[in-house]
């Protein structure tokens, strides 16, 4: 059934869905595989929902080997191929260990405010812990609109009060699908 806000409860401008998914390093993984093993951990509409969820789950810089949350708009499969990623791409940045908890923290706070002021272009949010560094990434839906993109970037760097020469690295989702695909020997030489 639906989500919606509580009594009294502050509603947000969207509902959103919280995400977690884990695998073995080194196990190539068919987007089939991936879909199976991301698991939906609950959607709320509320600011109260959301701190219901999220001050029972375990901190990304608490998280073992290969995880990731992911806290999309409901609706919105954290995967490539959803429709409303197809056509857009993401901002990464790539943080040292100890950094991702209270990075994430405030990401997804900008993006549950509405701080990036872009309408309807951001899709989710994503932190993964690698074993040397952690990842934090926001997707947005339309790629080739380099303004949006531009405002999204300058957002990110002010919310997480980046230092200046921090790296940030704009990926379109089809050229993390081509790498993907490369990497996974799946493309032969005439590129099919």
């Amino acid at each position: 059934q639906a989500v919606v806000p509580g009594p009294a409860e502050h509603p947000l401008q969207y509902n959103y869905t919280f995400w977690y998914s884990r695998r073995t390093p080194g196990r190539p993984t068919s987007s089939q595989s991936y879909e199976q093993n991301i698991k939906q951990i609950g959607t709320f509409a509320s600011v109260e929902q959301f701190w219901r969820f999220y001050s029972h789950m375990v901190r990304p810089g608490d998280l073992t080997g290969h995880s990731d949350f992911h806290l999309f708009k409901e609706g919105i499969k954290p995967m490539w191929e959803d429709d409303a990623n197809k056509n857009g791409g993401k901002w990464i940045i790539r943080l040292r260990k100890g950094l991702a908890s209270r990075c994430w923290e405030n990401l997804i706070l900008a993006m549950l405010g509405e701080q990036f002021m872009v309408g309807e272009e951001i899709c989710g949010a994503v932190v993964s812990v690698r074993f040397q560094e952690d990842i934090i990434s926001i997707w947005n839906k339309t790629a080739s609109d380099q303004a949006t993109t531009a405002r999204i970037r300058d957002t990110l760097r002010r919310v997480l009060n980046l230092p200046p020469n921090t790296i940030m690295e704009y990926k379109t989702h089809t050229d993390s699908i081509k790498a993907w695909e490369e990497f996974h020997g799946l493309v032969n030489s005439s590129g099919r």
